[in-house]
Parts: structure tokens; sequence; C-alpha cells
């Protein structure tokens, strides 16, 4: 397909196309002429994932330029490639070194993530993004003196266990590798609104069921 085609598919202006190929977002096309260029369904395709990274998961193209290269190194295996590239995404804060929260933080989710069996690796421990950002959170909670022990976070371990097979399976869905990796990442991004949303409304049910109108009285 030609650039407009490409264009009118994917619903991406054709000036936006030509910026992320020139940010190397977006493979070049199979040259024609001199001024122009085909595209096939692969282009299409991975122009829907850069979509996804920069408008629905607001990630800097500097970080989608990032994520992109870690889906094409062949050279990783696949759960490597996998966790480089979702290392690419935006996390939140790291934990301050000088923060006194920070070290029973650290203590107490080191016992949680024993507690529920997940093994210490490169994806799972002081190097990953995800445990730097659960550990400021842990911190954070600590603090301001709201419920953060072990048993306070085991619940929501054990809901993130859940969704994270979920999440697996989805992805399996689809066939070849590259085509699996990019579901991760594009899942990633597109279902955390989804959880989110999800989880307040759970609030609200569950607040309705316990003390709105209809609900049973508290005891004396």
């Amino acid at each position: 397909m030609r650039l407009a085609e490409l264009s009118t598919r994917s619903g991406v202006s054709t000036a936006t196309i030509k910026y992320y190929l020139r940010e190397g977002l977006l493979p070049p096309g199979r040259r024609m002429t001199a001024t122009q260029a085909e595209y096939d369904e692969n282009h299409l395709q991975r122009l829907r994932l850069v979509r996804a990274l920069i408008q629905v998961g607001r990630v800097p193209v500097a970080s989608a330029r990032e994520v992109l290269t870690a889906l094409e190194n062949e050279t990783l295996d696949h759960n490597s490639r996998l966790g480089t590239a979702l290392y690419a995404l935006p996390h939140g804060p790291e934990p301050a070194e000088d923060d006194p929260a920070a070290e029973t933080a650290h203590h107490t989710v080191d016992t949680l993530l024993e507690r529920i069996g997940w093994q210490y690796s490169q994806d799972i421990g002081p190097r990953s993004p995800a445990y730097a950002m659960l550990v400021t959170a842990v911190g954070t909670l600590a603090r301001l003196g709201y419920p953060c022990a072990v048993d306070d976070l085991a619940p929501y371990a054990g809901a993130a266990a859940q969704l994270g097979v979920s999440d697996l399976d989805l992805m399996e869905r689809y066939g070849s590798l590259d085509a699996q990796l990019e579901a991760a990442i594009a899942l990633t991004v597109l279902y955390e609104p989804v959880l989110l949303s999800l989880r307040r409304l759970a609030q609200a049910e569950e607040s309705n069921r316990r003390f709105g109108q209809g609900s049973s009285p508290e005891r004396a």
C-alpha cells in the first residue's frame, strides 16, 4: 500500500507517519521510486502500536523507540525481550536514598514477594523499575500512616498474580513471537486504565453493598 492508504487505514496523518519514519519508530517502506515507497500489513500493525504507546500510554518518543528496539532484538530470548521492552515503559519515581521509610519499605516488599513465592530475578527485584515503584509507594503509605504491612498488601499481590496470568493468556492468543511481544506492550498500556476503572467501580459497588440504602444496619 502507498503512504496515503496507510494513513487512511490507520487514521494517522501522512505528516505524522513521516515523522515516525524519521524518528525510527516505523521501519522504512520498500522503495518503489525515488520519491515513493510501498508499505504492508506489518507497517500497519507497528503504526497502531506506536500510536498506542504515544497517545494512550503517554510514552515519550525516545522511550517508545527503546521499546521497539527491544522488540526487534533477536539476540534475546522471549522472556528477556519482553522484560527489556517493559522496562522502557514509564514508571513511577524511585525511592529516595535518604528516606528513612524506604529501608522499611524494602523489607516489607521483600517479605511480601517471598510470601507469595515470586523468585528474585532481573524482572522481580531491586533492578526492576516496578519493584522500585512498589517500594516508593509502600514507603509513602508508611510515612503517611496508612496500612501497608505485608498482611495488608497480600490480597493485592494475590489479585496481581491472577492478572499476570490473564495478561499472558491474552498475549499468547497471537501467533508469532513478534506479534506476542507487541501485544504484550500494547495490552500493558491499554489495560492499565481498564484496571483502574474497574477498581473504582468495584469500590463503589462494595460501598453501596455495605453502606448504601437497603444495606443491613451495623450491630450495636
